[in-house]
């Protein structure tokens, strides 16, 4: 999930070349600050008992991206964590989101960070293993985490590598990371426009969007992301394609074209280009969070997509047509879970948190046990009612998470239908393919079968030369 910058510029995630890669290892022959050596393929083993922790003043460093839920976390941790800790002090660093990935890798590329604690989205995983720069903390995951206590889908999702397939729990693999917060689309619909229930179907969506957009001079029926930068066009594409009964590839085949374009992914392309595309507003083909928020809190939009983590801002009466209070803009937005069609899918957002093996031993072990605090469940329920989207279960399903938000529930509904795409090291390369391309189609640049039978075959490229899955 990406955004526009503090700025408001959009940027799109550079494509990343050897000769980079070069440099930055170059650039970073210097020995780890961390424990371990500087081998490759997997990172070292964190041990399952925490180190002592040291009792002088220490400030354990988070790396994400800018947007409300980082500054939330670092209020929450400098709140509640230092009731246990009084001698640490956290602090969430941010770049811009589309900086986010190559602000980690280029460090660690570098073998040496300023963070202690990387967020990573959960397709980051399977490079930062490879390239042996996360701690593995398999035995400390046994030891000091009630595994049970989450769905298996969010506990692969953010932190088991590899994944044979996508969010499946393999109890025999490695984990490399735990959740920080879990995300999914909400589809947010205009109550006195369209009325009380959601519509159920995608089609019925789309037909119930005409309408709107028809019976309401100047407002259009759908807001979706369609931006060429981080991961917009290609989850909305994604998004679509599972809910016609698509598929992204076959991971144990390393298969992608002929799965991608198969007769369910032409339906999806056609629905989202020649059947959405004419209900979204006029200039919104690089759209994204931001612009999909904006037109709903200014009434410009009849029915809109986002991440959940990402719409607080829609209640506040200061960036809302809608009404002068929060509870005059309820009664004109409703949250719900996505429609289903031919399958029952919502896009996986949220990430995880992980350890550098390249942070002073000190804090690596101040990180473990940061980790161990944060995923207690009386913790995870102070998290949801602090604003963040918690992935214990007990925690999401508790009143405290439930009555934070009126879309929280959506969360909740939905954690049984997510799907995510490849976490695989190759990641950002078939992110990169489906998003120019997909944003291209959209843009009536490009024709939409060809766009989707050039995606097939430059994915299917990327994972043969590379071999797939390591």
């Amino acid at each position: 999930m990406m955004f526009l910058d503090r700025h408001g510029r959009r940027r799109r995630l550079s494509r990343r070349t050897a000769a980079t890669a070069a440099l930055a290892l170059a650039v970073g022959t210097v020995a780890a600050c961390g424990g371990g050596d500087d081998s490759e393929g997997g990172g070292d083993a964190a041990p399952a008992t925490i180190p002592e922790l040291s009792t002088e003043p220490i400030t354990l460093s988070f790396l994400w991206f800018e947007w409300p839920p980082a500054q939330a976390l670092e209020d929450f941790a400098n709140a509640e964590y230092t009731k246990e800790r009084p001698n640490v002090t956290v602090k969430v660093n941010t770049v811009p989101n589309p900086n986010w990935h190559d602000a980690i890798f280029t460090q660690f590329a570098a073998r040496k960070t300023d963070f202690d604690i990387p967020i990573l989205d959960s397709q980051h995983i399977g490079e930062a293993v490879t390239n042996g720069s996360i701690l593995d903390i398999t035995d400390f995951v046994k030891a000091n985490i009630e595994e049970e206590a989450y769905d298996p889908y969010l506990l692969a999702a953010y932190g088991q590598y590899p994944q044979a397939e996508t969010g499946q729990r393999d109890e025999n693999a490695k984990l490399y990371g735990l959740p920080l917060l879990g995300d999914t689309w909400a589809m947010i619909y205009r109550k006195d426009l369209i009325g009380e229930k959601p519509p159920a179907t995608w089609d019925e969506m789309i037909a119930t969007a005409k309408k709107c957009q028809e019976d309401n001079p100047g407002v259009s029926g759908l807001a979706f992301h369609q931006s060429n930068g981080s991961d917009a066009a290609a989850v909305t594409y994604n998004t679509v394609n599972g809910v016609y009964g698509g598929k992204l590839w076959d991971p144990k085949e390393k298969q992608i074209e002929g799965i991608i374009n198969d007769e369910a992914g032409k339906k999806a392309m056609d629905v989202l280009v020649n059947q959405m595309k004419p209900l979204a507003p006029k200039g919104s083909g690089n759209w994204f969070i931001d612009e999909v928020n904006a037109a709903i809190g200014q009434g410009k939009v009849c029915i809109g997509f986002n991440w959940l983590a990402a719409i607080g801002g829609l209640l506040d009466p200061g960036q809302s047509t809608l009404g002068k209070s929060k509870e005059e803009i309820l009664t004109k937005l409703g949250f719900a879970t996505l429609p289903t069609q031919d399958a029952d899918i919502v896009p996986l957002g949220g990430m995880g948190m992980h350890i550098s093996k390249y942070a002073p031993a000190e804090r690596q072990a101040e990180a473990l046990n940061f980790m161990k605090w944060f995923e207690q469940a009386d913790v995870q329920k102070k998290w949801a009612a602090a604003g963040g989207v918690p992935a214990r279960t007990d925690a999401i399903n508790s009143p405290e998470f439930l009555n934070a938000a009126p879309w929280n529930k959506v969360f909740a509904d939905s954690v049984p239908r997510l799907r995510d795409m490849w976490n695989v090291p190759e990641y950002a390369k078939l992110i990169d393919i489906e998003n120019t391309n997909v944003n291209a189609a959209l843009n009536g640049a490009k024709d939409p079968m060809d766009a989707l039978d050039a995606i097939a075959k430059e994915q299917q490229a990327v994972l043969d030369q590379s071999g797939g899955i390591r």
